[in-house]
């Protein structure tokens, strides 16, 4: 049987036994958490996002060559 198997009916086993609340909120709590996204972005972070993606897409931006030359000879003038 494969090993993944074999942990998720052991688990399921342990759960459906368990009577210990805490740790059924416990798991609850990994469940939930392990669904979430990564980040959870506000409106206005999301529309900031999308105004790149559209700049990006008519060509509005620098190659991160031609920025870091643009910063270093920025530095040499501070």
């Amino acid at each position: 049987m494969d090993s993944s198997i074999q942990i998720k009916n052991n688990l399921i086993s342990r759960i459906k036994n368990s009577r210990d609340l805490n740790f059924l909120r416990a798991l609850q709590t990994i469940f939930d958490s392990s669904e979430q996204s990564l980040y959870e972005l506000n409106e206005q972070q999301m529309n900031s996002i999308e105004i790149g993606r559209e700049e990006i897409q008519k060509g509005d931006f620098k190659e991160h060559e031609q920025v870091m030359t643009e910063m270093q000879e920025w530095l040499k003038t501070r």
